[in-house]
């Protein structure tokens, strides 16, 4: 075994695996299990970093091969932990920005002395006294205006009755100087507001360009700084190759690096391994601590790396190297059953692990599954979907006509949708409702997040059908149809706490996601008649 002290022994029953993790299964390999175990044991004996993490943090461990026979493990956490990126615990980053006189803590230095200026300006004595100035003088003058104007309605409506009387030339004459002598002062007070505000404005306007100069100047160092942190990131791949995030990110339809890409636990943790020569054998990532409030995040639950950040770094790291699935494969061996088929509509029953439509992928789906049995002449049409690993009744639209008056239906909440779902641990409440707005994370599609200001209204409905001691059976009603909205409202610490059973993105993998659509209730498009559908939950 090395003398590396980021290389930590981790016994193995025999030899490691052949071949390399696939880091996006959903379950963690065993390997990993055993090495965050440790991890997790580590941090906890120390004080300091374990106050940290109890906030919330990211961590990630690597098993590798680093000699013949021999397994080890690489620790890593995403980002900083207490500022610092050095623990000797832990692998080292990529690229080490926060170096005191290095380049990038100097410009950031050079940038925050430029938003201190703007602040200063923008905070200077004289600039806010001219502002409120200005303000005070424009009100000063809407004020005048506005009583002139109408001082001027009520002197026109007296003109015009006195018209409809018997007028010599003179009274009419009077009248229509009376007119011009109104417009013309409204005229003349307008333009000596305008003179008054104008060298207010010049004196104004010479601290505003002053603040607009500084802060281009500061979006364009921002930007150079930017551009050459992500230049410094030259990862390699099992080929021996080596690429920046520029040219890594480039490739994926021409994007460009979002901010932390690059230190994240993954790409950290294989840099160093390959650097050293080590086989990658198995990589996984788990939090620890509390669970961001939008961001769904579980104490002690494995995530796979998230897809904005880390999928085009690992694209291009895995290159060369042998990577194998150890989980076991979604059944696409299973196929939908029709219950209901008309000339119009067609209702199916989903198994878990098929995808209602066909992805990028081209993986097998209920809708083409539908195509090739069902007789239509324009083609099936999905008219709502289920998330892959969901199970249970969908309705499809056999031609425009049905799909048009369907989605009609479910955009009018006048669709009855009934899921049974089975979670983790004990829910105490009978019965309620929940109210968490959602929105898609960017980062880490598909993943939702929870956010009360930009997120949508999503509202579900529960009832608890059946208690066990150690999971809940409930009965789900969502009113609203957002993307994994009754797995997001059931796992999340503001929802039910309390992940669905099986869930691979916000709970606990298992065998299946135990969530099933057994209700299915609508007026049938085309001749009004009430239709209802139920089917029983596999689990």
């Amino acid at each position: 075994m090395t003398s590396d002290s980021r290389l930590h022994p981790l016994p193995s029953a025999g030899m490691p695996p052949k071949g390399f993790a696939d880091p996006f299964d959903d379950m963690p390999h065993p390997l990993c299990v055993m090495a965050a175990d440790r991890l997790r044991h580590y941090a906890e004996g120390q004080e300091t970093m374990a106050q940290e993490l109890a906030e919330g943090k990211m961590l990630g461990v690597l098993v590798v091969e680093s000699a013949p026979g021999e397994t080890a493990y690489l620790a890593a956490y995403s980002g900083l932990l207490g500022g610092r990126n050095d623990h000797p615990f832990f692998v080292p980053p990529v690229f080490d920005a926060q170096q005191h006189d290095g380049h990038f803590k100097t410009e950031e230095r050079h940038i925050s002395d430029i938003n201190r200026t703007i602040d200063r300006l923008a905070d200077n004595p004289r600039r806010l006294q001219l502002a409120q100035r200005l303000a005070d003088l424009q009100q000063e003058a809407a004020t005048w205006t506005e009583n002139h104007k109408r001082q001027m309605a009520v002197a026109k409506a007296r003109r015009d009755n006195l018209r409809k009387e018997s007028t010599t030339e003179a009274e009419a004459e009077a009248m229509r100087n009376e007119s011009r002598f109104m417009k013309a002062e409204l005229k003349r007070q307008q333009r000596a507001f305008d003179l008054r505000c104008h060298d207010i404005r010049v004196e104004l306007q010479a601290f505003d360009d002053d603040i607009s100069r500084l802060k281009k100047q500061r979006a364009e160092r921002s930007e150079a700084l930017q551009h050459w942190l992500f230049s410094q990131y030259v990862m390699c791949n099992g080929k021996g190759e080596h690429a920046d995030l520029h040219f890594i990110f480039s490739r994926d339809n021409g994007k460009t690096p979002p901010a932390g890409a690059g230190d994240c636990c993954a790409p950290k943790l294989l840099q160093y391994a390959l650097r050293q020569g080590w086989r990658p054998v198995a990589l996984a990532e788990f939090w620890v601590g509390r669970s961001p409030k939008s961001e769904l995040r579980r104490h002690g639950h494995f995530y796979r790396p998230c897809r904005g950040k880390c999928k085009p770094i690992l694209d291009f790291m895995l290159q060369g190297m042998d990577v194998r699935s150890f989980s076991p494969r979604h059944p696409f061996d299973l196929a939908p059953v029709i219950v209901y088929e008309d000339d119009a509509i067609v209702v199916v029953r989903k198994p878990s692990g098929l995808p209602s439509v066909p992805g990028t992928e081209r993986l097998p789906s209920v809708e083409r599954w539908l195509d090739r049995h069902c007789l239509t002449v324009d083609g099936i049409r999905m008219v709502h979907r289920l998330d892959m690993d969901t199970s249970g009744l969908l309705v499809a639209a056999k031609d425009h006509e049905a799909q048009r008056l369907l989605q009609a239906l479910f955009e009018r909440r006048e669709v009855e949708k009934t899921y049974v779902a089975l979670v983790e641990g004990t829910v105490n409440v009978d019965k309620g409702t929940i109210r968490l707005p959602m929105r898609p994370d960017p980062l880490d599609r598909p993943r939702q997040c929870v956010d009360p200001v930009a997120g949508k209204e999503a509202v579900t409905d529960y009832e608890v059908m059946e208690r066990d001691g150690t999971t809940t059976r409930l009965r789900l009603k969502p009113h609203t149809g957002r993307t994994h909205q009754l797995r997001v409202h059931c796992a999340h610490p503001d929802g039910l706490n309390a992940p669905i059973k099986g869930d691979t993105l916000y709970g606990t993998p298992d065998r299946r996601l135990c969530l099933h659509a057994c209700r299915l209730a609508f007026e049938h498009p085309l001749n009004g008649r009430h239709m209802t559908f139920s089917d029983e939950a596999p689990f």
